[in-house]
């Protein structure tokens, strides 16, 4: 069966209806037809529980002793049959963040991980009878699927060029593909995702200060290869230029002496102490 969406009688209506019963049965006691105001009376206790309210974004599901009629998801005031029993859903956008649990990542290291999801109800009567209480399905589906989705990323790749895509640097895709997942294990309970995305992300405890010093190691590394990069590249412009605008004439040993120098004074940590040639060149 699929949701099918009915419009009840208005309430409004048979609130008129339902006056003129009492104002019927207020007639007959004067009567002193005593036995037609009984039934009457009993019909207006009836009457008064078929009368019910939905606010926006509201639906009720109606069902007649285990069979469904049908849900009503318009807003107002209305009346159905008394003996429907009306089971009400919301249809607004709620917010879901997972706690925080320990996965193993692509690269098997340890990480916390949590997820924040926003979800409504699409189908009523999937969510009424599909899953038994579909609020706890949605908890325990999302966090199946960010502990399904975490083992697919690593965590970071350490590397400048970030070929690869993890869960610290490819945030659109890794949103995206946890989107989806959660998309298509809600559906049997007729749960549409709305958005889905990486609320806490960081390494265990265990592994945290570890992973920190490789981290600090794979960024001074990553520094000292621009470093050498930009200082080769400023070494060969500098002696292209001597050469070309023909200021000094250097042979060899001189060359290799004068990349030295400079390759020292621009790859160390510190300025370069001057040293003072007080002979010639050669010395």
């Amino acid at each position: 069966m699929k949701e099918k969406t009915v419009r009840p009688i208005s309430g409004y209506i048979m609130l008129l209806v339902w006056l003129v019963v009492i104002v019927a049965t207020i007639y007959l006691v004067v009567s002193s037809q005593i036995l037609w105001a009984l039934f009457l009376g009993a019909l207006i206790l009836i009457m008064l529980a078929g009368f019910f309210f939905i606010n926006p974004n509201g639906s009720r599901v109606l069902t007649l002793f285990g069979e469904y009629k049908g849900t009503v998801k318009d807003n107002g005031f209305f009346w159905v049959n008394p003996f429907y029993s009306r089971k009400p859903i919301s249809l607004r956008a709620r917010n879901f963040e997972s706690e925080r649990v320990k996965v193993n990542d692509k690269r098997g290291n340890p990480i916390l991980i949590s997820v924040i999801t926003v979800w409504r109800v699409k189908d009523t009567f999937k969510a009424a009878f599909d899953v038994d209480k579909y609020e706890h399905f949605v908890m325990v589906q999302s966090d199946a699927a960010v502990r399904q989705m975490a083992g697919t990323y690593s965590y970071d790749n350490f590397d400048d060029k970030q070929e690869e895509v993890t869960l610290r640097s490819g945030v659109d895709e890794v949103n995206h593909a946890l989107e989806k997942e959660l998309g298509e294990r809600l559906t049997i309970a007729g749960i549409e995702v709305m958005e889905a995305r990486i609320g806490y992300l960081a390494y265990a405890q265990e592994i945290a200060s570890a992973m920190l010093k490789r981290q600090q190691a794979e960024a001074i590394v990553a520094a000292r290869f621009k470093i050498v990069e930009g200082a080769v590249s400023m070494v060969e412009m500098a002696l292209d230029d001597l050469s070309k605008k023909d200021v000094i004439h250097l042979d060899e040993d001189k060359k290799a002496a004068m990349v030295s120098n400079l390759m020292v004074v621009l790859c160390a940590d510190k300025e370069a102490t001057p040293v003072l040639n007080t002979g010639t060149l050669h010395q």
